[in-house]
C-alpha cells in the first residue's frame, strides 16, 4: 500500500484528504507542521507528499527543499490558497510534481495523486534497471577469452563514445542485447535509458504505434496519449533487435527519424524532436532481403555505419568451459545448491556439442542440470541433448594428408599441438592441470607452447 505524507497546518485539510486519499487504496500520514513532516518523512520515506505553502515556522518551499534531501524521487506536490504565477513557476523550478490551488476539487486532486504514484513507481523502476544494466552488461559478465571476442570487446570501447549507429549481427542465442547494452553502458548515455523493443514479436501495424506513439483516438482502442519508444529512449539509446522482419512502410518512417531525429506520433500533427542512439540487430541476411525487396537499401546503408559480428558459440569453444562455470556458479548460489563440480568427459561433451541455440541453449542446460542433479559433480549423464547428437570427439590424429605430402615432422607437431590445445580446453586454461593430463611437467608445457605457437 503506497503511504501519502499530508502537511497542512489545518486539521480539516487533514480529514477532507485522508478520506478521499484512503479510498484510492493508499495510507495516510498527517502532520501539523512543515517540521513535523519533514521528520516523519525521515522515518517513513513516503510514496508522495502533499504540503501546504504557507505554515507556522517552515513554508512549503522549504518542506519541498528537505524533502528533495532525503530522497530526490519522492515526488512533492504544494497546495496554497494564495497562487501566483511566480510562485507557481519557483515551486516547478525547485522541483515539485504539481502546484495545486486551494480550494480544489478533491478529484482533481485524486487525479494528481494517482499520476505522481505513478511517477515514483517509474522512477524505482528506472533506478534498478539502471543498477541491474551496470550489472549485467558490464564486460566480465560478457564472457569470452577468444580472439572473436576480444576483438568485439576492444570494438566496444572503441565506438561506445560515439554516436554512430551500430548493426549487431549473430545466431539467435548469442548475445545481441548483451553486447547493445554494454555499448550503452560505457558510452556518455549510460545515465540516461536504455530501451529495448523486439521487432519480430510485434505485427506491423502495432510496432509503428510502439516506436512513434500515438494520440488518444488515433485508432480504436487509443483512449490516452501514449508516448513511443523514441521517446522513452530520449537521450539515450533505443535497441531495435530483428530489425530484419520491420515492414517495407514503416523502414521509410524508421528511417526519417534516423535522419532528422524527428517523429510525430500516430493521430497527431506536432512534429517532436529527439536525440536517441539506435543499436540494430538480426539474425537474418539483410543482404538477400535487399536483393528481394523486402529490406530498404538506404536503411541499411543507415543503420550499418559500424558493424559487429558476434561468432556463434562453435566457433569459439575456448570460451565454452568459461560460460559453464560462470552458469554453475550462477544457478548454485541462485538455487543455495553449493558449488557443483564437472568432470572432464562431461566437460570434454559440452565442448564439442554444436549449440545450435548457442549462450542461451547452453545457459538453459546448465540451469536444467543444477535443478535437477542430487550430486555434488555434474556428469555426461548429467545433461540431455535435444537431438542426442553430442558430436563425437574428433580424434587429434584424423589428419588428412595433403596430395603434395606432408612430412612426418609436420604430424608429429599437428598431433602435439591438437593433444596441447585439448589439455587446455579440458583443464579450462589452467596450465598445471593441462601439463598433468599430458604427464608433463609445467615448465615443458609452456615451452612446447611458446614453440608451437599457442
Amino acid at each position: 500500500m503506497e503511504e501519502i505524507l499530508v502537511i497542512d497546518d489545518e486539521k480539516k485539510m487533514h480529514r477532507i484528504l485522508q478520506l478521499s486519499l484512503e479510498g484510492i487504496g493508499c495510507r495516510v500520514l498527517t502532520a501539523d507542521s512543515g517540521l513535523e513532516g519533514v521528520e516523519l518523512a525521515r522515518d517513513h520515506l513516503p510514496s508522495l507528499v502533499i504540503t501546504d505553502m504557507k505554515m507556522p515556522g517552515m513554508s512549503g518551499m522549504e518542506v519541498l527543499e528537505e524533502i528533495k534531501k532525503i530522497d530526490e524521487q519522492i515526488p512533492v506536490i504544494i497546495m496554497t490558497a494564495y497562487g501566483t504565477v511566480q510562485t507557481a513557476v519557483d515551486a516547478m523550478k525547485a522541483g515539485a510534481f504539481d502546484y495545486i490551488l486551494k480550494p480544489f476539487d478533491i478529484s482533481e486532486m485524486e487525479v494528481i495523486t494517482q499520476k505522481a504514484l505513478e511517477y515514483r513507481k517509474l522512477s524505482r523502476e528506472i533506478v534498478q534497471l539502471r543498477s541491474e544494466l551496470q550489472s549485467k552488461y558490464r564486460f566480465d559478465n560478457i564472457i569470452g577469452k577468444s580472439p572473436g571476442m576480444q576483438r568485439i570487446f576492444n570494438l566496444i570501447t572503441q565506438i561506445a563514445p560515439t554516436k554512430s549507429t551500430i548493426m549487431i549481427r549473430g545466431e539467435s542465442g548469442t548475445g545481441k542485447d548483451l553486447i547493445a547494452g554494454s555499448v550503452h553502458c560505457h558510452s556518455d548515455r549510460a545515465s540516461a535509458p536504455f530501451i529495448k523493443l523486439n521487432c519480430g514479436a510485434i505485427p506491423g501495424t502495432l510496432l509503428e504505434s510502439e516506436l512513434f506513439g500515438y494520440e488518444k483516438g488515433a485508432f480504436t482502442g487509443a483512449d490516452r496519449r501514449k508516448l513511443g519508444r523514441f521517446e522513452l529512449a530520449d537521450g539515450g539509446t533505443l535497441f531495435l533487435d530483428e530489425i530484419g522482419d520491420m515492414d517495407a512502410a514503416l523502414q521509410v518512417k524508421l528511417l526519417r527519424v534516423l535522419q532528422s531525429g524527428e517523429l510525430e506520433h500516430l493521430g497527431g500533427t506536432r512534429t517532436l524532436q529527439v536525440d536517441v542512439r539506435v543499436i540494430a540487430a538480426t539474425n537474418t541476411d539483410l543482404e538477400q532481403r535487399m536483393r528481394e525487396g523486402r529490406f530498404r537499401e538506404d536503411l541499411y546503408y543507415r543503420i550499418n555505419v559500424v558493424p559487429i559480428e558476434i561468432p556463434p558459440l562453435r566457433e569459439r569453444r575456448e570460451d565454452i568451459p568459461l560460460l559453464v562455470h560462470f552458469f554453475m556458479d550462477k544457478y548454485a548460489e541462485e538455487m543455495n545448491r553449493g558449488k557443483k563440480n564437472i568432470t572432464p568427459e562431461a566437460m570434454e561433451q559440452l565442448i564439442h556439442y554444436d549449440w545450435p541455440g548457442n549462450i542461451r541453449e547452453l545457459q538453459n542446460m546448465i540451469e536444467r542440470a543444477i535443478v535437477l542433479s542430487r550430486s555434488e559433480t555434474l556428469t555426461p549423464q548429467s545433461f540431455s541433448f535435444p537431438d542426442q547428437q553430442k558430436r563425437p570427439s574428433r580424434l587429434p590424429g584424423e589428419i588428412r594428408i595433403p596430395e603434395e605430402g606432408i612430412s612426418l615432422t609436420q604430424v608429429v607437431e599437428e598431433l602435439e599441438k591438437a593433444y596441447l590445445k585439448k589439455a587446455l580446453i579440458q583443464s579450462g586454461g589452467i596450465q598445471t592441470k593441462a601439463a598433468d593430463l599430458l604427464g608433463i611437467t609445467r615448465k615443458i608445457l609452456r615451452y612446447k607452447m611458446e614453440k608451437l605457437g599457442l
